[in-house]
């Protein structure tokens, strides 16, 4: 059912280079395309966060790929939210006032169903729902976009990595061509995406988080994608990385988060990152565009 509501690093990167590409090869293949831009949680900056309004409004700005959060109800079924809480972006508050902290894992889907989503942002979006993770699916395929899906706080859910491909498979998102270019799983949490690959080792996977230099080829081991934030990312860096190939033999990935200016965008553009994730990603996508002029 679809809810429709109105340093050292190049010491280390040299010890690295005899592993696969030679640095100068990584540094030439990051800048043969521009940075993906990504819409985080949607296109935050104009909707309310990780709702189908949300979806829809990067649609609306033209932006193909969308990035969401997922989390497990206290009877098992899949949503799409941020935070552990529902206090800040619902108005559980009220409706539910003696249930503090008010953690997503501590309510059913029904009654989570009741909660407004929307006017915590703006009143025009009153009535918006959490949505399922299936009703996101949805949405996202309606609008011909691609999915980031992030599994987050997986520690909380035992089991929600197996659960979340289950469901992506049920929607049709584990098909060859979603698999191809349309999906990547990602995670703060290095052994839910270790798990992830074991269990679909065809979808493309990221870690999100900067390890050191040293430890990076562990995560190539399973990871197509490292993807840190922004203050975190140098050129070094993106060279360490590029300089290794993920589980697919494909050079590894950077997407670096959350970049809403464009004079940050031109700059991450300019040390060779993959993709830029941005609650603005109009933006960015201009800033991008007047730096190739």
């Amino acid at each position: 059912m679809r809810i429709r509501p109105v340093a050292a690093l190049a010491g280390a990167l040299l010890g690295l280079s005899a592993l696969v590409l030679p640095a100068s090869g990584a540094q030439a293949a990051a800048h043969e395309h521009p940075p993906v831009v990504v819409g985080h949680r949607g296109a935050a900056a104009y909707a309310p966060e990780n709702t189908l309004a949300s979806v829809d409004a990067a649609h609306r700005l033209g932006i193909t790929w969308v990035e969401n959060d997922v989390q497990r109800t206290k009877d098992g079924q899949l949503v799409v939210l941020h935070d552990t809480s529902l206090a800040r972006t619902t108005n559980v508050k009220k409706v539910f006032p003696d249930r503090s902290p008010w953690n997503v894992g501590d309510f059913t889907l029904r009654e989570i169903e009741k909660l407004d989503a929307g006017s915590w942002y703006d009143a025009k979006f009153k009535g918006e729902r959490v949505p399922t993770l299936e009703d996101y699916l949805d949405e996202v395929e309606h609008n011909g976009q691609r999915l980031l899906m992030e599994l987050k706080n997986p520690e909380l859910y035992p089991g929600i990595e197996r659960q979340a491909l289950r469901e992506l498979r049920h929607d049709g998102w584990l098909n060859g061509a979603h698999v191809k270019s349309r999906l990547i799983v990602q995670s703060f949490n290095a052994d839910a995406i270790k798990k992830v690959h074991r269990l679909e080792p065809a979808i493309k996977t990221g870690f999100l988080g900067n390890p050191s230099v040293t430890d990076l080829p562990k995560y190539a081991a399973y990871c197509d994608q490292i993807n840190p934030p922004h203050t975190a990312v140098t050129r070094a860096y993106v060279d360490a990385v590029h300089a290794l190939r993920g589980p697919h033999h494909r050079r590894l990935e950077l997407y670096t988060w959350t970049v809403d200016d464009a004079k940050a965008a031109v700059g991450s553009a300019g040390l060779g990152v993959d993709g830029v994730i941005s609650n603005k990603p109009d933006v960015v996508r201009e800033a991008l565009a007047d730096g190739d002029d």
